[in-house]
């Protein structure tokens, strides 16, 4: 029914249709003309019968008590000739996926402003009970003065049949607009056409990984607030951050925001690309086949192209290149710029002094020897010539070391260096043989490694278990994010079976777990019937999938005040050895990440086996 509807068509005999926006999810979204109150609208179109007809009237509801300068207000809503629509108040700008896509990523300051701004208008809304359900850069518009609007309030969710009570969502959207204005990047739990930021392990990379220059304390915000699970940290920050602190934190960092709005304004004017104007060609007249005159005097004189004007511009752009500097211990950047001034000519080049090919030949005969670097002469000899005297044809020395004749041959010199080249020969082989031996877990000379001794006081029995499988093992399922918490439990005493056959699996998701996902993980708690120190897990899984381990001495709730004691990705049969062993009563299996299925995520422990 949306699609029947034209350009020039009035709704409700008050809203004329001007241009179609955009069409998705079944909706259509308008420029109107309210002719009555003599102004231009925005319009969001479904079919009245649509399922989320119902959902969009109620968003549009709760949408209208939220009184913010920054928000584009609800101004009607209705059911009308088969059609459900919500009129929002008109706003013109450039929304910020489009910014970051002609004028790069903001900088630091900057994005902390623009967040701050959306973070203070969420912060209203939330303490009314009203939730925006989809932040996204799509839905962040900088006008031409450099304010900053939200659209979609509640109605953009509705329309994407997102629920009302997405405030934790908007929490997390929040530090991804962030994340987004620093790296171009989106992390955010609700959908966006901007490239998703990579991941590594489930976990989403930190912007300063991303990109060179980001302030710590920017680059810890989003990594509290997107990877809250992530490392163990024990916390998830999205209990404590509100919108209210979140822009409060960001207002610091900003400092005295005056002229923030004035540089939005410039940098939103900044486009990459120009139009080219090439000079006109004359026209050139062709000769009559029957004039015998001479060309050239047909030809016109050449025109000179006027000389091009400077475009005006009201940014002042750099004009030569240079490098970045990083300070790490500041967060500040400095720029090394290229000379403005040509650099200074090289010294004049200086002839090297003439210095004779060949010492002269001396008296008596004697075969005449090379000079001196630099030509000076030996003490005591007065010849320029060393180490020779010309004189005597003898060599003068140094005055260091024995003087020697060029024919004498120092005794027992070619001795020494034979042996001390079999010595090297020797420890060479010696060292081959010594690493060859450990390579196959003998001892350096060879012989068979002794077993490790065993003792026979009170503590014989721990050390012999020491790599031991425990039994009696309890397996339960761990889902404290579910609702309700709890994921297939008559399968868990199956991952502990001894049986590789039967698994305990979790529910199939639509969507990948981590901070884009339903929940950052899910698992099973294995009560290892006492307290012990866990060296070893062995795995029998499905496929790939994330993995964290915990060892804890109480029963765990959730993840909270737990360190991981080991994280990886695991393949289908994988032994995790850990770096230290673990002392306590219960492991913590945590799925990070599960492999995919037909129709969406699944994840599946055949086996768990324990070693302490």
């Amino acid at each position: 029914m949306p699609h029947s509807i034209r350009p020039g068509d009035v709704l409700a005999d008050r809203y004329r249709l001007i241009d179609l926006l955009a069409e998705s999810e079944g909706g259509l979204f308008w420029r109107a003309h309210d002719r009555i109150l003599e102004r231009y609208v925005a319009l969001h179109v479904i079919d009245a019968d649509d399922e989320r007809a119902d959902l969009l009237l109620e968003a549009a509801r709760r949408s209208a008590t939220v009184l913010d300068r920054r928000i584009l207000r609800v101004l009607d809503a209705e059911k009308s000739d088969g059609l459900c629509y919500v009129v929002n108040e008109w706003g013109s700008g450039t929304s910020l996926d489009i910014l970051l896509a002609n004028s790069g990523v903001l900088g630091p300051r900057k994005a902390a402003w623009l967040v701050a701004e959306v973070a203070d208008s969420i912060s209203v809304a939330h303490a009314a009970g009203v939730a925006h359900g989809r932040l996204v850069p799509e839905n962040v518009l900088i006008d031409r003065t450099g304010a900053v609007k939200v659209i979609g309030f509640s109605v953009d969710a509705a329309l994407f049949g997102l629920g009302p009570d997405r405030m934790a969502a908007d929490l997390t959207d929040l530090a991804a607009l962030l994340y987004c204005s620093l790296t171009s990047k989106w992390a955010g739990a609700s959908p966006s056409g901007l490239p998703r930021a990579p991941q590594e392990h489930g976990r989403v990379l930190r912007p300063r990984q991303v990109r060179a220059g980001v302030p710590r304390v920017l680059d810890a915000l989003c990594d509290d607030v997107l990877n809250p699970y992530a490392g163990g940290r024990g916390r998830d920050p999205r209990e404590e951050l509100t919108a209210r602190s979140l822009a409060d934190t960001l207002e610091e960092f900003v400092g005295d925001a005056a002229g923030m709005t004035e540089a939005m304004a410039v940098l939103n004017t900044v486009r990459r690309e120009e139009t080219v104007v090439l000079s006109p060609v004359p026209e050139i007249p062709v000769r009559d086949p029957d004039d015998s005159g001479d060309l050239d005097e047909a030809l016109p004189d050449p025109v000179p192209d006027p000389a091009p004007e400077p475009p005006p511009s009201s940014v002042e752009l750099p004009t030569e290149a240079g490098l970045p500097i990083f300070d790490d211990e500041n967060d500040d950047v400095s720029w090394l710029n290229a000379r403005t001034s040509p650099a200074p000519p090289p010294p004049p080049f200086e002839p090297p002094p003439e210095r004779p090919l060949f010492a002269p030949e001396p008296e008596g005969g004697a075969p005449a020897r090379r000079p001196r670097p630099g030509g000076q002469a030996s003490a005591g000899t007065g010849s320029e010539f060393w180490p020779w005297d010309t004189s005597t044809g003898r060599e003068a020395g140094t005055g260091t070391g024995a003087l020697v004749e060029d024919d004498q041959e120092v005794p027992g010199r070619n001795w020494l260096r034979l042996a001390a080249g079999i010595a090297v020969g020797l420890l060479l082989l010696v060292a081959i043989v010594v690493a060859f031996n450990l390579g196959r877990g003998k001892t350096p000379l060879g012989a068979e490694p002794d077993p490790a001794p065993t003792s026979s006081g009170p503590g014989s029995t721990a050390s012999a278990d020491a790599g031991a499988p425990l039994t009696g093992l309890v397996a339960h399922d761990f889902d404290p994010q579910g609702d309700p918490p709890a994921e297939n439990p008559d399968q868990a005493p199956l991952a502990v079976d001894g049986d590789p056959a039967t698994s305990w699996t979790t529910e199939t998701y639509l969507q990948q777990l981590g901070p884009g996902g339903l929940k950052t993980g899910v698992g099973l708690v294995i009560d290892l019937n006492g307290e012990h120190d866990v060296s070893e897990v062995d795995l029998t899984l499905s496929g790939s999938t994330g993995v964290q381990l915990f060892v804890t001495d109480s029963a765990p709730a959730s993840l909270r005040g737990l360190t991981a004691v080991q994280s990886l990705t695991a393949g289908p049969q994988e032994t995790i050895a850990l770096d230290q062993p673990a002392a306590g009563r219960f492991l913590v299996v945590w799925l990070t990440s599960l492999p995919a299925v037909n129709g969406g995520f699944r994840g599946e422990v055949a086996e768990v086996e324990v070693r302490g």
